[in-house]
């Protein structure tokens, strides 16, 4: 099956044909939760070279079938984790940027750049490869990320403007650091990176200033 079945609204995967009913019960909704956050902590410390069933059974402490019983499968699981990750992401980026808040939409993108280079930048630059190497199976995990990240993005544009222009800014933000963390990814260095961060803070502060 895809790594990210058909992705809800923000980019969390739903519950798939193998989901079992009795997972659904508060107890079971609870169990579900604590397998999943040791898979998490396991893949942004490890990565995912490797990854499999037996792998997330040994990390979560139980055995492949118990997995099995709460998760359709690796590709699932992996895409449950995955979005769990880019949580924890986008959770630390928008707290960067709290009280006082940066007064600048360019200032906004440079207090949350941080977070993305933290700890599970790693594998979800490894998802991201995942992605591009084989888009018919984990294609749906680019798709999920685009998904979940843009309303951050939104929730930082300025209040005043309107909706296609805060979506068009979000959507080259989203871009631009996708292409910034890549770049750095393959080159082994952050010279390019940071240097296409300053242009892209000086866009914005052309964008910024252009709506006063």
């Amino acid at each position: 099956m895809s790594a990210a079945s058909a992705g809800e609204r923000g980019g969390r995967p739903r519950p798939t044909a193998g989901y079992r009913r009795s997972a659904g019960t508060p107890r079971g909704q609870a169990r579900r939760a604590q397998l999943l956050e040791r898979v998490v902590d396991d893949l942004a410390a490890n990565g995912l070279v490797d990854f499999s069933l037996r792998r997330a059974a040994r990390a979560a402490g139980a055995t492949h079938k118990v997995l099995l019983y709460y998760f359709d499968g690796a590709d699932d699981l992996l895409a449950q984790a995955i979005y769990e990750l880019r949580d924890r992401r986008i959770a630390r980026g928008l707290a960067a940027y709290q009280g006082p808040e940066p007064a600048t939409l360019a200032a906004r993108v440079r207090a949350i750049w941080p977070a993305l280079l933290a700890e599970e930048r790693r594998t979800l630059d490894q998802a991201m490869g995942l992605t591009m190497y084989d888009p018919v199976r984990y294609g749906d995990l680019g798709r999920g990320a685009s998904q979940q990240y843009l309303p951050a993005l939104l929730s930082i544009c300025p209040p005043g403007w309107p909706e296609q222009r805060k979506v068009e800014v979000s959507e080259m933000i989203l871009a631009a650091l996708r292409g910034f963390l890549i770049d750095w990814l393959t080159s082994g260095t952050d010279e390019g990176a940071q240097a296409g961060f300053e242009a892209l803070s000086r866009a914005l502060e052309r964008e910024e200033a252009a709506s006063k």
